[in-house]
């Protein structure tokens, strides 16, 4: 991104809000004199005024590659913005009380993109322990958080493919032992080995008490599913009426103001 002083300006004075903002004294490159600026923190970018009516910034501190510290120095409540590097300038700055101290040290020690960096990822390392610790009554789940990937369906097991497909019922010695219908979880008493249904085929052999009773509780519990599915395709069919609706009453009032 490229910068020019109009840019710059234009940031430093523009209504977005600013991260801190206050008169704080700032020591001279080559004489050791204090002046009172009025300083400007949005984001990485420290800008310093003459005044804080000032229309145009003196000047404009970078804050990447720097540590804010603590000094000693004449003046009291004093801290330094340190540049790595043999030739880097050292900027001095003193605040006016100790609450104020504290909270430009802390401002701008959070100011860096790589503070930012730091603090995102320590917060997605957050976020997977969630998901790990949310996770961890399965006793399948197994590999770290950050191994976790979801895996797409095939063309056999979307849902447009499952809910396309018949449903599968329980079998009990070859042949279905309930049905959709209201009432066929119930199997006819057949003891004796005869009778038929309705399109003509032979009842299956009865079966036992016990077994009756579990092919009942599983049936309960597919009927269940199956009218979740049927109360969906209802609505569905439902939703799509009344949008065809609204869209020929749409088509004629247009027609009609054509």
């Amino acid at each position: 991104m490229k910068l020019n002083e109009r840019s710059l300006a234009f940031y430093a004075t523009c209504d977005s809000p600013a991260d801190n903002a206050g008169f704080l004294y700032k020591r001279g490159e080559r004489h050791t004199a204090y002046h009172r600026r009025w300083f400007v923190l949005k984001g990485n970018m420290l800008f310093y005024f003459e005044e804080r009516e000032s229309r145009e910034p003196v000047g404009v501190i970078v804050l990447e590659g720097c540590t804010v510290e603590l000094c000693d120095s004449a003046e009291e409540f004093a801290f330094a913005i340190r540049f790595s590097g043999a030739k880097s300038r050292t900027y001095v700055l003193a605040a006016e009380s100790q609450a104020a101290m504290e909270s430009w040290v802390k401002s701008l020690s959070r100011a860096s993109f790589d503070y930012m960096r730091l603090v995102v990822r320590e917060l997605e390392k957050q976020l997977e322990e969630m998901h790990w610790k949310s996770a961890g009554g399965c006793g399948s789940c197994q590999g770290s958080p950050s191994s976790w990937k979801l895996k797409p369906l095939g063309p056999e097991q979307s849902p447009e493919r499952l809910l396309a497909l018949p449903t599968v019922l329980p079998k009990e010695n070859g042949c279905a032992v309930w049905n959709n219908s209201p009432g066929a979880d119930q199997l006819p008493d057949n003891s004796d080995g005869g009778g038929h249904d309705s399109e003509g085929n032979p009842w299956p052999p009865s079966l036992p008490v016990c077994r009756r009773a579990l092919s009942g509780e599983a049936g309960s519990a597919r009927a269940a599913a199956v009218e979740s599915a049927s109360t969906f395709c209802q609505l569905h069919e439902q939703y799509g009426r009344e949008v065809a609706r609204l869209r020929q009453d749409w088509l004629e009032r247009r027609r009609g103001l054509q």
